[in-house]
């Protein structure tokens, strides 16, 4: 039996640095990341990857970082698509609290404005209308795609699968590429007009729905007191994986993509942030030398994947052209498992 096909998706939330755990900043963000883009935009291209850009306005606003973003697109070589961070994205509707901070939880007339302004900013200081989308620190309901759809963006990637916090959740979503519904987001429905490409993300187990409803049993009381989840986690025999070389090792990421490929899932989708590629600015990942260490995580998990798989490396949009184009039907199969293909 040959090895599959699969579709590789990079995107990268390319956005101002700041410390996390401190007050969101409106005015004069720092974007210092921008300066590693094009060495990291070099990277890519070397190892064939084309990433998706998911830009929001601190980045789209700065003369450095326009420029820096027009020359990726003018090279054809990667697409520039919408992130909407609410705090930092004019018109302003006083201090941002957490649960605002959250495009999910903002009025919708609040996020029509908001749109709008990121997409005439990067449209006229970049170059292009934006395709694709995702929302600020996650999350995506029913009234917001129909927005986006509205704007012409034709892909969607704000859905985090197996994600809560006490402001919203994605969980019961699909895992893998789906057209959701305007009622639901986090279900499949009839519409056609934009498609939801998630992150990659699962367990090192193949059951990923049971695996999440045992994850979120373990991780609230009296059970998270007992720290189960972590002593399950470092003994290797249940473990919750994000693709991201921010989050996670080559060997988990590595774990996590031969689970799915077990699965037949067809789009392999990593992500991170560009805040990461220097040092010690968001609290995420506290280490030196973090653009080395990402690149090489991104490297070694490439070069494992491309022993299992034939891989054809897609920006985000291209990846849904190519889902939409295949002769089998993007399908919703039963509730506990959505997949694209046989």
């Amino acid at each position: 039996m040959g090895k599959p096909n699969v579709l590789f998706v990079l995107t990268i939330d390319t956005e101002e640095e700041w410390q996390w755990d401190s007050e969101f900043p409106q005015h004069d963000c720092s974007v210092k990341n921008v300066e590693k883009l094009p060495a990291f935009q070099d990277f890519c291209q070397s190892l064939g990857i084309r990433p998706t850009y998911f830009v929001d306005y601190a980045v789209a606003n700065n003369d450095d970082g326009s420029r820096i973003l027009r020359e990726f697109v003018n090279s054809k070589q990667a697409e520039v698509g919408a992130h909407l961070h609410p705090w930092c994205n004019p018109p302003y509707f006083g201090k941002t609290t957490e649960a605002e901070s959250h495009v999910i939880n903002l009025p919708e007339e609040q996020v029509v404005q908001k749109l709008d302004e990121l997409n005439r900013v990067i449209n006229e200081k970049i170059g292009v209308t934006p395709r694709s989308f995702r929302s600020g620190r996650w999350g995506m309901k029913g009234k917001t795609l129909e927005l986006l759809a509205s704007r012409g963006i034709t892909v969607d990637s704000s859905v985090y699968p197996f994600y809560e916090n006490p402001f919203f959740h994605c969980k019961g979503a699909p895992s893998t590429p789906y057209y959701p519904s305007f009622d639901n987001a986090l279900q499949p429905g009839n519409q056609q007009n934009i498609m939801e490409i998630p992150v990659t993300a699962g367990f090192n187990v193949s059951n990923f729905r049971y695996a999440d409803n045992i994850h979120s049993v373990l991780s609230r009381p009296p059970f998270s007191m007992l720290r189960i989840i972590g002593m399950l986690w470092h003994t290797k025999i249940f473990k919750k994986i994000y693709l991201s070389p921010e989050l996670s090792d080559t060997n988990s990421m590595i774990e996590l993509s031969d689970t799915c490929l077990s699965k037949q899932h067809k789009v392999i989708h990593m992500y991170l942030h560009s805040s990461s590629l220097i040092d010690g600015v968001t609290g995420l990942l506290n280490v030196d030398n973090a653009y080395d260490l990402i690149c090489l995580r991104i490297t070694d998990f490439l070069k494992d994947l491309e022993t299992k798989a034939n891989i054809s490396f897609c920006t985000i949009t291209e990846a849904a052209e190519r889902l939409k184009e295949s002769e089998v039907p993007l399908i919703a199969n039963s509730p506990k498992e959505h997949y694209f293909g046989k």
